[in-house]
């Protein structure tokens, strides 16, 4: 069964979506795992966009789940199991973590997990980390993660609506250069290498400018009639 229907199926069964990715106290637990996971949970109720903590704490619930399934039994079955049962705490961990409004790197990772089964719900989660994060970065990482999955057309919806080149880390016009050339429109590339006039800083883009200018007459070259 695919990720996304096993978490409907859960979801619609309180008892158990209520216990997964959450703290279960086993017999086998060591105290110096939930006095990490506590110290972890702690760091993020702070910083709910704390990559390092985050992944420390997910590394934790995948763990477990893969020892103790989402349904509260032990799994015997090796491998696909096992996997499904990590992805799926790691799921509600990030989902837990996103109901911070401050939080958007949880919906990064909610969004690497759906955006093979569920298209629309990973463009809804990604746009709503760009819009939480003020810096560009959460845009950066939307923008590359729809890229590797193969959707080049979604990253330059995403990152037209919300990229702004005065104030938003430079490198994200690598991101919107590189969909742009893999989308096949080169008129957009050129914009977005544009865009960099905007920014502040002109010594700091001028070799992501060169660089960029570099990656369209390449891809250009390769294109007929251009």
């Amino acid at each position: 069964m695919a990720l996304l229907p096993r978490l409907r199926q859960l979801m619609r069964r309180p008892s158990s979506a209520s216990r997964v990715g959450a703290r279960r106290p086993t017999t086998a637990a060591r105290r110096g795992d939930t006095l990490h996971e506590d110290a972890l949970r702690s760091m993020l109720s702070d910083d709910p966009n704390n990559e390092r903590a985050f992944r420390a704490l997910a590394e934790i619930v995948r763990r477990r789940a893969a020892e103790i399934g989402p349904d509260g039994d032990p799994l015997t079955a090796p491998g696909e199991d096992r996997e499904r049962a990590a992805d799926l705490a790691v799921w509600s961990l990030g989902e837990e973590l996103a109901g911070n409004p401050r939080a958007w790197y949880p919906l990064i990772e909610v969004a690497r997990l759906s955006v093979r089964d569920d298209r629309e719900g990973t463009l809804r989660r990604l746009t709503t980390a760009a819009e939480r994060d003020s810096s560009g970065r959460a845009l950066a990482e939307g923008l590359a993660l729809l890229r590797q999955a193969g959707d080049p057309v979604a990253a330059l919806g995403l990152g037209v609506g919300h990229w702004h080149p005065r104030e938003h880390d430079p490198t994200i016009a690598r991101e919107l250069v590189h969909a742009a050339i893999e989308a096949g429109r080169p008129l957009d590339a050129k914009q977005f290498i544009g865009s960099l006039d905007l920014y502040p800083d002109q010594g700091a883009v001028a070799g992501l400018r060169t660089e960029l200018q570099q990656a369209l007459a390449q891809a250009e070259q390769r294109i007929p009639g251009t």
